[in-house]
């Protein structure tokens, strides 16, 4: 499948889209505290979605290829969880570290993104993966402007985690978004710069890295989904769906509520 370029009118739908992602971020930060469950998150985030925005929550019965259709409307990934954590029973304890990751469908178009949220009273070492995950992603958004590669997106990413002491997970990778949930081209968070398809303005994409604080060998739990480390070891995630502008990048999926930007 070929990258589509987005027109200005769908540009104007995947910024509408973008934002309400971002403000599903916004409102279910109050909630993550210890003692909730992923699963009355994921009611939350699903009853705001549904009932408040308007919104398709884009994850719920998603049935990729070899895939049994996921359960639910968020993903919630817990620790050492890397992605596509499924809500449930869990409770969230003093110390957690936790990825929600949100998809909302608005006229057809998709705004993907995901934060970190820090439970209660997180030690410094599970504080400091989720600060440099969130380096690393704006690493990658500041490299995005027409004329660059994804080699220098994937560069920049990988070089600021390993300098840290943490390794990135290869097998997952931002995807371009628009009518489709995932589209052309796949963004990797790793790579050489000066590589990979060039970058051209109306182009949308994710760039979400995965940064585990060990190895970056990864394990499939038995849900047919979660995605864990497998030494075991905390993993972090960020997420912004971004576009490509005449003169450089416009990130579409900030709110009211998004930490600021790392500048570059």
């Amino acid at each position: 499948m070929a990258v589509s370029i987005k027109n200005q009118d769908e540009i104007m739908k995947m910024r509408v889209a973008g934002r309400l992602g971002g403000e599903v971020l916004d409102y279910i930060g109050p909630f993550v505290k210890p003692g909730i469950t992923t699963g009355e998150l994921d009611r939350l985030c699903h009853d705001y979605m549904v009932n408040v925005q308007k919104t398709i929550p884009a994850p719920l019965n998603y049935a990729p290829p070899g895939h049994r259709p996921y359960p639910k409307s968020i993903c919630t990934s817990v620790n050492h969880q890397i992605c596509h954590g499924v809500p449930g029973e869990k409770t969230l304890k003093n110390g957690d570290i936790l990825n929600i990751d949100i998809t909302v469908i608005k006229d057809g178009y998709h705004g993907d993104t995901s934060r970190m949220f820090c439970v209660g009273d997180v030690a410094p070492h599970a504080r400091r993966l989720c600060e440099v995950t969130y380096e690393c992603m704006w690493a990658g958004i500041h490299q995005v402007k027409p004329g660059n590669r994804l080699g220098d997106i994937g560069s920049a990413i990988q070089k600021h985690a390993e300098k840290s002491g943490y390794s990135i997970v290869r097998e997952y990778c931002g995807h371009g978004i628009g009518l489709n949930f995932h589209e052309e081209p796949q963004v990797l968070h790793y790579g050489n710069p000066g590589t990979g398809l060039t970058l051209l303005p109306g182009m949308i994409f994710t760039i979400e890295p995965m940064v585990n604080a060990g190895k970056a060998a990864i394990r499939h739990l038995g849900d047919g989904w979660t995605v864990v480390t497998k030494d075991h070891s905390l993993s972090a995630q960020w997420e912004h769906t971004v576009l490509v502008t005449d003169t450089g990048h416009e990130v579409l999926t900030l709110s009211a509520g998004s930490p600021p930007e790392i500048p570059a």
